[in-house]
């Protein structure tokens, strides 16, 4: 069994889909690795590291996946007209990586006519035994932790209460939209260094969570509001008459806050508006919004990818892959997410590659298979 770990090439991203010590572990699994020169250079992890674990280290791209059986990484493959990286694996390659596959059928094609077996990470079902192969949930908890650095970094005042002889300093109040993982990340880390913290999210279990940080939770607490998490727990799309109620409520209470972190996004859609321009005249002037979900649309429309601007007064931050400006980390956490993922193609007695298409987690991020898009959800 042959394995690529190639160098990522997409604007912004800096880790790398294998570390040393899972590579060691893949050896170990029965795979020749390969690792492309310089793969892990942007998450501090040199090739000396990788060769030591037992990969080979290659010049390019094209070598590591040329007879590759599995191919890992982080972000899509690219295939334009300048660099086909999907060309350079062979048919009937297993990718694994994140696709964003919900609105990239492009892609999916792509992969599909070069007969690759392509499973997309970010649609692993969020259930108890898959728990340790979310991608998700790995990188969105220190999204939430670099946010609050990032606003904190922008912030001309500091976050915790400090008395001095000079005077008092008042703490920093933080508000954080959406408390999913990025979320209860962001409010423990707010935390932490002395802010006093809200947070708002439509789900109704979300309440105890945010309290149990210590956070004041917010928001219009209806029999529409009970109702208002799917089975998989992601957030429902909510009444325009909720979304009115909420929106007052939010508008009221963002005047009175330093810092907001948005973090509120619905898998496959564009991110849903939650801080308005009207909001962000209201605020504070040196107030700091950071937006998680600047790449899929955005929580506050003057948000922009890849930019700090400055509106009405208020920093705006939208880094593009935040997960990414913590490399080191997101990548370890990112190659185990693979490494436990890849344990389900493996069988280990012939150490041989064998997909288990019976297996709920299988069936729930398979996308593409000898040349066809097979996810149900996916097919056009």
């Amino acid at each position: 069994m042959k394995l690529a770990v190639p160098k990522e090439r997409r604007a912004h991203e800096t880790r790398v889909a294998a570390s040393p010590d899972t590579v060691k572990k893949l050896v170990a699994m029965g795979f020749e690795v390969a690792v492309e020169k310089g793969a892990g250079e942007g998450s501090a992890m040199v090739d000396e590291a990788y060769e030591k674990a037992g990969a080979q280290i290659v010049k390019d791209m094209k070598t590591a996946c040329a007879d590759a059986d599995v191919v890992l990484k982080v972000a899509a493959p690219i295939a334009d007209s300048k660099r086909n990286e999907i060309g350079m694996m062979k048919e009937g390659a297993i990718l694994v990586s994140q696709l964003s596959a919900r609105t990239d059928k492009e892609l999916l094609d792509k992969l599909a006519g070069q007969k690759v077996t392509a499973f997309a990470m970010e649609m692993v079902p969020r259930i108890t035994r898959a728990q340790s192969m979310d991608v998700l949930s790995s990188q969105a908890n220190l999204a939430g932790y670099k946010a609050v650095i990032d606003s904190a970094e922008q912030f001309t005042r500091a976050f915790p209460m400090m008395m001095t002889a000079a005077g008092t300093v008042a703490p920093a109040k933080v508000m954080v939209f959406g408390a999913g993982v990025a979320g209860l990340q962001a409010i423990a880390t707010a935390k932490r260094l002395g802010a006093v913290v809200s947070a708002t999210d439509v789900r109704p279990a979300t309440k105890e969570q945010v309290e149990s940080l210590g956070g004041n939770f917010v928001a219009v607490e209806n029999e529409e509001f009970e109702q208002a998490q799917t089975a998989g727990g992601y957030a429902k799309e909510m009444s325009d008459e909720y979304k009115k109620q909420q929106a007052a409520l939010i508008a009221e209470t963002i005047k009175k806050q330093d810092i907001a972190i948005c973090t509120a996004q619905i898998p496959g859609r564009q991110a849903p508006v939650l801080i308005t321009e009207e909001m962000v005249q209201s605020m504070k002037p040196g107030s700091v919004i950071v937006d998680l979900a600047v790449e899929s649309g955005g929580n506050c429309p003057l948000s922009e990818v890849g930019k700090v601007v400055e509106k009405h007064g208020v920093k705006i931050v939208g880094y593009a892959n935040v997960p990414g400006r913590v490399a080191a980390d997101a990548s370890q956490l990112y190659a185990k997410n693979l490494l436990t993922f890849l344990e389900l193609l493996v069988d280990k007695e012939n150490k041989k590659l064998s997909v288990p298409h019976d297996d709920d987690i299988i069936k729930g991020c398979l996308v593409t298979e000898g040349g066809e898009i097979v996810h149900p959800d996916l097919k056009a």
